[in-house]
């Protein structure tokens, strides 16, 4: 199935993405993938997956927790996106559904299935953005079960990865114990994105 989708255009592979219903039966309020992203993005942003209410709004990180990333960027909402300089390609597409303690694990059909050979089309992306343990375990080489140590070591994937702890309100309790993550790191991440959106 990748080896099809790998002949497809550009335009023609994101298309197929947006129709993809290979989890429908899986998903409460059925399929409808959330993706952003253009052959010509520099910085590419890996989240976890949708949560309801960008599911109704069909717009990724159109929420608190957009807001909080994005003033970990250091960039404005039209800039955030703006699909020529950002790509945002969650592990898991669709709105999972709820759990006892919150949004469900992004299903695990979609990143196999899709995951590689939307990568391979994003030749210019300068930065990863790897938020939450879902997409840490995917993308960072020795990734450990602790989203607080996959952070602290950020300066082992550094400049081409940042891994990062979800910003949702949820983990107001983890920035509070972890000051050294908005003293040192955000610093960090905000030069290197305007060093590359400014080049």
């Amino acid at each position: 199935m990748t080896d099809s989708y790998s002949s497809m255009s550009f335009q023609e592979l994101v298309a197929r993405v947006r129709r993809c219903t290979l989890c429908a039966e899986h998903l409460p309020l059925g399929p409808r993938p959330v993706v952003q992203l253009s052959e010509s993005s520099r910085v590419l942003v890996v989240g976890q997956a949708p949560g309801r209410r960008v599911h109704q709004s069909g717009v990724p990180f159109d929420d608190p927790s957009g807001d909080r990333l994005r003033d970990w960027m250091g960039i404005t909402r039209d800039t955030f996106y703006d699909d020529r300089e950002l790509a945002i390609l969650p592990m898991g597409f669709c709105y999972p559904g709820t759990g006892k303690s919150g949004d469900l694990p992004p299903r695990p059909e979609c990143a196999p299935t899709w995951r590689e050979v939307l990568l391979s089309r994003l030749q210019h992306v300068e930065l990863t953005l790897v938020i939450g343990q879902y997409a840490h375990q995917w993308h960072l080489p020795g990734a450990r079960k602790s989203v607080t140590d996959n952070v602290r070591n950020w300066p082992y994937v550094w400049p081409a990865m940042m891994p990062l702890p979800h910003p949702s309100p949820r983990n107001n309790l983890w920035l509070r114990k972890n000051p050294w993550f908005e003293e040192e790191v955000i610093p960090k991440l905000r030069s290197r994105i305007r060093g590359i959106l400014q080049s």
